[in-house]
């Protein structure tokens, strides 16, 4: 069992509220124990120790939510989304269920002093995964989802951006969870730009110290759609780099029958539906998909015909060509 140190730091931790610590410690005696050969107790306090873990997230998610000082600064939820939910392709997912290995492992590698992937930056086009991808990593692992509001977090006064950003990054310490910066080259922009403001420039000073330090148990992601005009010395700050795009027409294909597979012919040709309108993002093939349900449930159709699933596709890529003055 524990040798009188790591009783007498376990006490201290608990008496002084530090969790952090008196988890660490506790997973040390749970390494010791398997070292000597005790796996099942090993084991069984592992098991033990993440369930205090999880307990202790839930509250500080709950706690934090309902703080005036986190208010119009932070949302919270508890997202049920899985990745076996998303469409990606072969390599954005061997990425993404790498970190989550790393994740529930992350005792026994930080047991050998290495890091584990935690610090994620997520670059491509809009509609394609990116805030999906953070729900999943929250839904798999447990954990709440802590979506940071821009609009809450920078402001017009001095400094005040930077103290709201130090209690953002505060929390990660106090509420394990996937702490999420959307469109985050609003402060992540280059400080050699022309168009820069000085307190976006302190902002984005302050981000690159604090998301260095942080050396909590949060994952922090990172989403933008304009990587070219982040800061360089952004990059060296994250773990990983996940790079999403428009979906080839496979994963346009297997997007179309996940969600529309209910509604159609068992020999419906979701290849050359794919192809019918090329260039949709995830996120409008979906909305396509929906549009064509709707319609069919309105007209009290039983299935889903091959020419409104087209039409819808259409309508969605007409649509995004008028957004972007096409």
């Amino acid at each position: 069992m524990a040798n009188g140190e790591q009783l007498k730091a376990l006490l201290q931790s608990h008496i002084e509220g530090n969790e952090p610590h008196f988890y660490s410690v506790a997973m040390q005696v749970a390494a010791r124990e398997a070292q000597r050969g005790h796996g099942r107790l090993a084991e069984d306090l592992r098991t033990l120790i993440e369930r205090g873990r999880n307990t202790a997230t839930q509250s500080g998610a709950k706690q934090a939510s309902r703080t005036t000082e986190f208010a119009g600064l932070l949302m919270v939820s508890e997202p049920r989304t899985r990745l076996s939910d998303m469409v990606l392709s072969e390599g954005l997912h061997d990425q993404v269920r790498r970190v989550l290995r790393e994740q529930k492992h992350a005792e026994r590698i930080l047991a050998h002093g290495l890091p584990i992937r935690r610090k994620l930056l997520l670059v491509g086009p809009p509609g394609t995964g990116k805030t999906l991808t953070a729900s999943a990593l929250a839904g798999e692992l447990g954990l709440p989802l802590f979506e940071i509001r821009l609009d809450g977090l920078l402001t017009k006064f001095m400094g005040e951006s930077a103290a709201k950003l130090r209690k953002v990054f505060d929390a990660t310490c106090h509420a394990r969870g996937v702490y999420f910066f959307d469109e985050f080259d609003a402060i992540g922009s280059n400080r050699d730009s022309p168009n820069d403001v000085g307190e976006i420039r302190r902002v984005l000073n302050s981000f690159l110290q604090m998301i260095e330090q942080d050396d909590s148990h949060s994952v922090i992601a990172a989403a933008t759609n304009q990587p070219s005009i982040l800061d360089p010395a952004l990059l060296r700050r994250f773990d990983d780099v996940l790079r999403y795009e428009v979906p080839t027409e496979a994963l346009a294909a297997n997007l179309l029958q996940r969600h529309l597979c209910r509604w159609v012919r068992a020999d419906t040709d979701w290849q050359a539906l794919a192809r019918a309108v090329p260039k949709l993002s995830f996120a409008e093939l979906k909305l396509a998909c929906d549009d064509a349900v709707k319609d069919a449930i309105i007209a009290g159709w039983d299935e889903v015909t091959q020419h409104t699933i087209v039409r819808g596709l259409q309508a969605r890529r007409e649509m995004a060509d008028r957004v972007k003055g096409r």
